[in-house]
């Protein structure tokens, strides 16, 4: 028996149509309400645990201090400091859980899609990061930024010929880019794999079910693996951050 082994067009995996306002700045698909519904859990999640006041925290009190601790031991205090990184906890923390609802929708029910693997949210998340590092180390140290940040400290200086050029790309150009890509690449390709196990394991099963059982496991195999990559991604992209924030403002570093 031949089997017919379809796999869904790129545009069916990635480009959703609009279903609301369709042809106006407004215009909503698919994409734009993973957006909002990860928008609208970041910001009930910490409203909601800020209005119980309880010593013992629990429920969604527990999930907010667990996230804030989380983001201050293992980002904030190893990268910024524990007194210079203070003011960019709000940030970081809602950036860290922001990105990790917008990937976990990859493995929701009836979702089904990581709202990461689309370039416009990564690139102006990563545009942003691009100003505040900027902003903060013209900040802390003047017109001395440029200067330490082309020209590090401590580097001899015959090689600062090849040294110099690729600082300036990689503060300018390379730090964002890279931002960017690595989340957005990350999420294609977990994406794809998720739909070719899904597309394996459909296809076998109308022919036999033995012959699912291998693909249907590993497709529950990589629904786990990408729920990790989905927190690895929302951690490496807030890590970052905070490291060109800590470098900006700390050119010793």
């Amino acid at each position: 028996m031949t089997l017919a082994l379809e796999f869904p067009p790129i545009s069916h995996l990635f480009v959703w149509p609009d279903f609301a306002f369709a042809g106006t700045p407004l215009a909503m698909n698919k994409t734009v309400l993973i957006y909002l519904a990860a928008l609208v859990l970041t910001a009930g999640l910490f409203l909601i645990a800020g209005s119980r006041k309880t010593l013992v925290p629990v429920g969604l009190q527990t999930i907010a201090e667990s996230g804030i601790g989380f983001v201050e031991d293992s980002v904030v205090k190893p990268t910024i400091g524990e007194i210079d990184g203070r003011k960019f906890m709000p940030f970081l923390t809602t950036m860290f859980f922001f990105i990790f609802f917008t990937n976990i929708f990859e493995v929701i029910p009836f979702v089904q899609f990581p709202a990461n693997s689309r370039m416009a949210l990564p690139l102006f998340l990563a545009i942003l990061v691009w100003f505040i590092y900027h902003y903060e180390g013209f900040k802390a140290q003047g017109l001395a930024y440029v200067k330490n940040s082309i020209f590090p400290p401590g580097v001899p200086l015959a090689l600062y010929i090849l040294v110099a050029p690729i600082e300036l790309l990689q503060v300018l150009i390379i730090r964002p880019l890279s931002l960017a890509i690595r989340l957005w690449a990350n999420m294609v390709a977990g994406h794809l794999l998720l739909v070719t196990f899904a597309v394996l394991t459909a296809t076998l099963w109308e022919s036999t079910v033995i012959g699912a059982v291998l693909p249907f496991a590993m497709l529950v195999l990589m629904t786990g693996f990408e729920i990790l990559v989905s927190f690895l991604q929302a951690f490496i992209f807030t890590i970052l951050t905070a490291v060109y924030i800590g470098q900006s403002i700390h050119p010793e570093h």
